[in-house]
């Protein structure tokens, strides 16, 4: 029986912009247990890092208690360290130097603190580069010594934030495995770890428990076990099985017009942003699946063969979906007819497709009326972001106009005169 470590109870962080407060996690109640590797996944903006640095203790909740051990954190939890995605070391300092820092910061003396310090290194496999500079190593390297880092100070709680998205595939794969190994031979100190990550397949052949959340508000929508040996391999039967369960999950069912596309601003309702996607990578997804059997793929599938990241392939396929042009369900994603004629048209029957699918989605309708009865139908760029405040938070707000103008460019609806930064009516 494992015992508690650490405990969310209902968790809530709000920001509030102008008038407006906007909820970035609701409600989040998770326990984290001795012996626990704990993964936390979810699309772009439903607060995964939010929770973490709660966790941590480096982010205060708007409402909820934190637990360690049964008693409530407050400030920095010092039992906990984290480890994030950029390495953050100090460029100045040898590696040695940047692993000796932490155990300086909790008073450890300059004698112990090099000791401890080459032992960690030695841990990580970094020995014999003690006395490199970051600059000297390659991107897993520098993970590596901000690993050793982390662990120098002992922690019970082991916090990851995306510590491998910034490397590439094999250093990836590479630190990962390392990690494991570290973890399961009891080599180091730690006695649970959460992650976060975009990556399910990192997430089911690392993990003894996924938690997977939704945005818009972000809260917890799943618990997902895993309860297979080490070593996985993503090839394996039982780990495709567990991505797929959890690429159904994350990507959901498609639901009924009216729900999909969500409120206009300022009407009742859920206004829902649009993707932040390349066009061209939604036509090329597009294509990919009508050269496949029945129009249909599986979700867990496509990032590697698409070369894409799973976070950018679930917003390539909701806005496949909020377009018309495809359905999800149970994990897998088909082309509708009308994304069947969209593939299959010219370039400029493609842009009428389009254009009439995208003046249908709520916020560019809006966008398009307070065009229409603007001043020579121009509105400022500063302006139309002040209304959208009201909906979205300052920065969803400035990538949604991000998305307008791309998206309404490309439909030939709506032009945008950077210099001026203005909108206006497509002639």
């Amino acid at each position: 029986m494992h015992n508690g470590l650490i405990e969310l109870r209902n968790i809530c962080q709000q920001y509030k912009s102008r008038e407006r407060v906007f909820t970035a996690v609701n409600n989040v109640n998770l326990k984290i247990s001795e012996g626990e590797f704990v993964v936390i996944v979810g699309p772009s903006g439903c607060g995964k890092s939010t929770l973490l640095r709660i966790v941590a203790g480096l982010q205060k909740p708007t409402s909820g208690e934190v637990l360690y051990r049964g008693a409530v954190i407050e400030g920095v939890n010092p039992h906990a360290t984290i480890v994030f995605q950029t390495f953050a070391l100090f460029p100045w300092l040898t590696v040695q130097q940047n692993v000796e820092v932490a155990l300086k910061a909790r008073g450890v003396s300059a004698g112990s603190s090099a000791t401890r310090a080459v032992e960690l290194l030695d841990r990580v496999g970094l020995d014999g580069f003690e006395t490199a500079y970051p600059r000297e190593l390659s991107g897993g390297m520098r993970q590596k010594v901000g690993f050793a880092r982390a662990m120098a100070v002992e922690p019970e709680l082991l916090c990851l934030d995306e510590p491998f998205s910034a490397l590439d595939v094999l250093s990836a794969e590479n630190l990962r495995r390392d990690l494991l190994e570290l973890w399961a031979s009891g080599k180091i100190p730690t006695r649970s770890i959460l992650m976060i990550t975009h990556n399910i397949e990192e997430a089911v052949t690392m993990a003894d428990r996924i938690i997977i959340m939704d945005k818009d508000p972000g809260r917890v929508v799943a618990e997902h076990p895993v309860s297979l040996p080490y070593p996985r391999y993503n090839k394996d039967a039982s780990v495709i099985h567990h991505m797929d369960t959890i690429y159904s999950v994350l990507a959901g069912q498609t639901q009924p017009e009216e729900v999909e596309m969500g409120a206009e601003p300022g009407e009742a309702g859920h206004m829902r942003t649009l993707p932040s996607v390349s066009l061209n990578e939604l036509t090329g997804l597009m294509e990919y699946m009508a050269e496949m059997p029945a129009d249909t793929a599986n979700l867990y599938e496509l990032p590697k063969e698409l070369n894409v990241e799973p976070d950018n392939l679930l917003r390539l396929s909701e806005a496949a979906e909020i377009l018309g042009f495809a359905t999800i369900a149970h994990g897998d994603i088909s082309l509708s007819p009308l994304g069947e004629t969209f593939v299959e048209a010219s370039i400029i029957l493609r842009k009428e497709i389009y254009a009439k699918r995208i003046q249908r989605l709520p916020l560019v309708h809006w966008v398009l009326q307070m065009l229409q009865n603007a001043e020579s139908n121009e509105i400022k760029w500063d302006d139309l972001k002040e209304v959208l405040e009201a909906e979205f938070t300052p920065r969803v707000a400035e990538k949604q106009l991000d998305v307008l103008i791309d998206w309404g460019r490309y439909a030939e609806l709506i032009s945008y005169d950077d210099r001026e930064e203005v909108f206006s009516l497509a002639i």
